[in-house]
């Protein structure tokens, strides 16, 4: 039976930095890592981006050089699914019937996108965007002629997804379930300027639409909608979250409910066992202490960090500040902190000019910033949201009055 002293489970974001984290704080134990795509590890964000819109290669999104595993002395094992965990004997048993020992386990699996949960959700032409296949079989369709296409979502992967389709010249109508795209994440001021966006670029974007099921012989033809109506599809994509990948796990008796919970140094309740990134739930110092997952490239690779330092007896408690970003069409935006929670908004010039801010606040302090073509007030509010500050609210509407000047100089 193969063993290696980490064994780190999944080959995203998280589990790529965790086996560089490992040899950069001079782990020479062995490592391996185990990932059920055949591909070594790539980024993800591109994929509903740059890959998608063809402007980047799939070369361009490795993590490092295919070589660059084996030159640490990482083993792959790709192509290979964990399907149980035996914590007393510290053995994984994997998808192709055999057994692997851990000394320690890392695990890195992230998410399933979330299935349609309606009929017809199975029929071929229905797709996800989560991984390369995801996206290579959507982009096959596309360059067979297929334009028409429904996006069931309004949050960041439907929205970056119809922005791509937009400039490849398909047909896009967005549903969306709520009564505003990004509902779950952002103000109502930010959701309505994307919203005014799409529907400039041509997606006919509706909300506050309950679906019927998707229709068709074998393959999607169209979505029915509960007032009866059908808006005709040559093919359908659903981004309406993602499932954390924690099966194996909690059969092993792992504590959680949406995610596996895991400490201050990402340890689970199951011994020698550490959860990071998508599939991990933990208290979030910026989130009032609240334990929830965090979906980020931010957030994996720097749960991965502190899982190395503690694996190398360096503990340090994860306290990394959450940031994350979108691109569609010419917009960038870029977020600092959470908005969960928040109990006031303040607006940071005019969405007309499509450069602005939204401040969130809580109880008078700046707790998150959403930021649309607008770095500097993304670079300057991160300390303001860091330093904790209660600002004036007349000085912080003012985009003439720069954010660092809100940070008190002790502070910044």
């Amino acid at each position: 039976m193969e063993r290696a002293d980490v064994v780190i489970v999944g080959a995203g974001h998280g589990g790529a930095q965790c086996a560089i984290a490992l040899r950069q704080q001079g782990f020479g134990g062995t490592i391996a890592m185990i990932g059920r795509e055949s591909e070594p590890p790539y980024e993800r964000p591109p994929l509903s981006k740059e890959y998608f819109a063809r402007e980047k290669t799939f070369e361009r999104l490795y993590i490092r050089p295919p070589a660059f595993w084996d030159d640490k002395q990482v083993a792959l094992h790709l192509g290979r699914e964990v399907t149980a965990v035996d914590p007393a004997a510290k053995v994984l048993a994997l998808s192709d019937g055999t057994g692997f020992g851990y000394g320690m386990l890392v695990w890195a699996a992230g998410g399933d996108p979330r299935r349609l949960p309606l009929p017809g959700g199975d029929l071929a032409g229905v797709h996800a965007v989560r991984t390369r296949a995801d996206c290579d079989a959507l982009m096959g369709e596309i360059d067979g002629g297929v334009r028409r296409i429904v996006v069931i979502g309004g949050g960041y992967i439907g929205l970056e997804a119809a922005a791509v389709l937009t400039k490849l010249g398909c047909h896009v109508t967005l549903l969306e379930a709520l009564p505003r795209v990004l509902a779950r994440v952002a103000g109502p001021e930010l959701s309505a300027f994307y919203e005014a966006e799409h529907r400039a670029h041509g997606v006919d974007l509706r909300t506050g639409v309950a679906i019927d099921s998707l229709l068709g012989e074998g393959r999607v033809s169209g979505v029915k909608l509960a007032d009866g109506s059908v808006i005709p599809a040559e093919a359908v994509i659903v981004g309406i979250g993602i499932v954390p990948s924690t099966g194996p796990l909690a059969a092993a008796g792992a504590t959680g409910a949406n995610g596996i919970e895991v400490d201050q140094f990402c340890r689970t309740s199951l011994p020698d066992i550490y959860a990071i990134g998508d599939c991990a739930a933990f208290a979030c110092d910026w989130a009032g202490g609240m334990t929830m997952r965090v979906e980020s490239v931010q957030n994996a690779n720097d749960q991965a960090t502190c899982v190395a330092r503690a694996i190398c007896g360096d503990p340090q408690p994860y306290k990394a500040f959450p940031w994350f970003w979108s691109n569609q069409y010419d917009l960038k935006l870029q977020t600092a902190g959470l908005s969960v929670g928040h109990d006031a908004t303040v607006l940071r010039g005019d969405p007309a000019t499509r450069s602005f801010s939204v401040v969130y606040l809580k109880a008078g302090r700046a707790i998150a910033l959403d930021c649309v073509n607008m770095v500097k007030d993304y670079v300057q509010g991160r300390k303001l949201v860091e330093a904790g500050v209660s600002p004036d609210l007349t000085q912080l509407a003012d985009p003439a009055v720069p954010l660092k000047e809100l940070v008190p100089v002790t502070a910044s």
